[in-house]
């Protein structure tokens, strides 16, 4: 029977498994993402993060979301495989990394873990569109993958599953969709924020990138100044820090804790 070693583990309510899949034992990644994350009959997680030989680093990390897709970043999981590197690889505290969208920065903190991301792109501002007979506000911001940023009042009676999912389908974003933000600012120090999540297809407890997107948007509106504490639907609090000049955005990163939850092994994994 085959058996595939992983460790559980979560960033700011993010949850993932995590391989060391240098040897190869994920054979079919869609396949395994979307059996592994499914929650009655495997693991159960957000996505599934791989730990794979680099020729550019000590490492290189892909992301598979629950449907198999294959993410080009994540910020929450950035955070998680910077801490299993090094507590099981034994890394010392900095070190960098490969990811699909670029190389990572990665610090293990006595506190959390710190990762620089990539600057932001795609920067668009004060965008319309009309979803379910209804004209939004919104802005967008690619942070690694695509983020819509829209601010609301009332944060915690968004339809965030029902509205997000409308948005992500919208012809606008299409062919490759986009994770949907809901901003409400508390102060110039702290927005709170609640994800939809392309790939996961639905609201997720907490988004890296897509709490570093609205800090960014939120300072380029005017609405915060850096670092950003941004409160996740998770209830954690994540530091997001950058430097702005005009509209440029340099010196990105994300700060938050990091745990592991349990080590196992599947047993009817096919890989």
């Amino acid at each position: 029977m085959a058996q595939i070693p992983f460790f559980k583990m979560v960033a700011s309510g993010n949850d993932f498994i995590v391989i060391d899949n240098r040897t190869g034992l994920v054979k079919d990644p869609i396949r395994f993402a979307r059996e592994a994350c499914a929650a009655h009959t495997g693991v159960g997680a957000d996505g599934v993060l791989l730990l794979e030989a680099s020729k550019k680093a000590v490492f290189k990390m892909r992301i598979l979301n629950s449907d198999g897709s294959e993410a080009e970043a994540c910020g929450n999981g950035y955070r998680c495989i910077a801490l299993y590197a090094k507590k099981v690889l034994k890394l010392p505290p900095r070190f960098q990394f490969e990811a699909t969208a670029s190389l990572i920065q990665a610090e293990v903190l006595s506190h959390g873990v710190r990762v620089q991301l990539a600057p932001p792109s795609e920067l668009h501002l004060d965008q319309e569109l009309e979803v379910n007979g209804r004209r939004l506000h919104y802005a967008f911001i690619n942070t690694g993958v695509p983020h819509v940023v829209i601010f609301v009042e009332g944060l915690s009676k968004i339809d965030v599953a029902g509205l997000g999912r409308a948005i992500r389908e919208h012809r606008d974003f299409k062919p490759r969709g986009t994770n949907v933000n809901f901003v409400e600012v508390k102060s110039k120090q702290e927005i709170h924020v609640r994800t939809y999540e392309r790939g996961v297809e639905n609201e997720t407890l907490a988004c890296g990138t897509g709490s570093s997107g609205s800090a960014i948007v939120s300072a380029l509106k005017g609405y915060a100044q850096a670092p950003v504490r941004v409160k996740t639907s998770g209830g954690e609090i994540l530091s997001i820090g950058f430097t702005l000049k005009g509209r440029t955005v340099s010196g990105v990163t994300l700060e938050g804790p990091a745990q592991f939850v349990y080590e196992g092994k599947l047993l009817n994994g096919k890989g």
